[in-house]
């Protein structure tokens, strides 16, 4: 049988359905190019106040990303390698922020990190550390809402991996922080790259946990989709101009991880 004769056709109720689910995904992002006036493009994204939202946006995106590739792997081959009681409960409260409305993990994150939150007391009293309405803040409301992503995708291959390098690593007396590092690691890279990206993608365009924890002001906690929140209100095309861009960034992000998502989908050889 050839390749094109066993493609998979849909039936045409189901196709026509089908069509009209990429109409809806895709009609709002083409009324936001028809409308978006592309002759003020350059004008609004070359404003002071654009470049310091934009700058803020990138640095606390890229601290969220490095913080949820330093603690997310290491919880993600927890997750994938090590059989413990709870271990569902566990996943389950990991990822929690990835589903939850981005306002309700703001507000959670203000009552275990505020000044008299459950944590947040003893950063103030001990070590005079304020976390809410600063930039750090916006670092862990994005750092919050992104690392599931990582941990998701990094356990999701490891999972799939076959352990018997890293039993062979244990046999010729390798510790396990070695074989993690120099086997298990380089064999997830790949995985371990589209977390990463989608992590630092989801952290950038974060607006309800970093509005509600770190705030609104300029220079200090006002990232790009904050920015694109108050234009809305103000000046409409200036606010069209900001989501092209976020929609952009996310745009490229996905076609790119396309293939890491779906390359672990092969049919076997000589099917069909």
């Amino acid at each position: 049988m050839t390749r094109a004769a066993g493609r998979d056709r849909l039936p045409a109720p189901a196709l026509g359905l089908a069509v009209v689910a990429v109409a809806f995904f895709t009609l709002p992002f083409v009324g936001l190019l028809w409308r978006t006036p592309w002759g003020d493009a350059w004008g609004v994204l070359s404003q002071p106040a654009v470049r310091q939202a934009l700058r803020l946006s990138v640095v606390c995106s890229l601290w969220a990303t490095g913080l949820s590739l330093l603690f997310g792997v290491p919880l993600a081959w927890l997750l994938a390698r090590v059989d413990f009681r709870g271990r569902s409960v566990v996943r389950a409260m990991c990822t929690l922020s990835m589903v939850l409305p981005p306002v309700v993990g703001g507000v959670a994150l203000f009552f275990a990190l505020g000044r008299r939150g459950l944590f947040g007391q003893y950063l103030d009293r001990w070590f005079g550390v304020r976390l809410p309405f600063s930039t750090a803040a916006v670092v862990v409301a994005q750092t919050f809402v992104a690392m599931p992503f990582l941990v998701l995708t990094v356990e999701g291959a490891l999972r799939q991996m076959d352990r018997r390098y890293d039993d062979a690593a244990r046999t010729l007396g390798a510790s396990r922080w070695y074989a993690f590092r120099r086997v298990t690691l380089p064999a997830a890279r790949p995985a371990v790259i589209a977390g990463v990206v989608l992590a630092w993608a989801r952290a950038l365009g974060e607006f309800g946990a970093t509005i509600t924890f770190a705030g609104n002001f300029p220079g200090r906690t006002r990232t790009i989709p904050l920015s694109t929140y108050l234009a809305l209100q103000s000046s409409p095309d200036e606010a069209l101009i900001l989501s092209l861009l976020l929609i952009a960034v996310s745009f490229v992000v996905l076609v790119g991880l396309r293939d890491r998502w779906l390359g672990g989908i092969r049919a076997p050889a000589g099917a069909g």
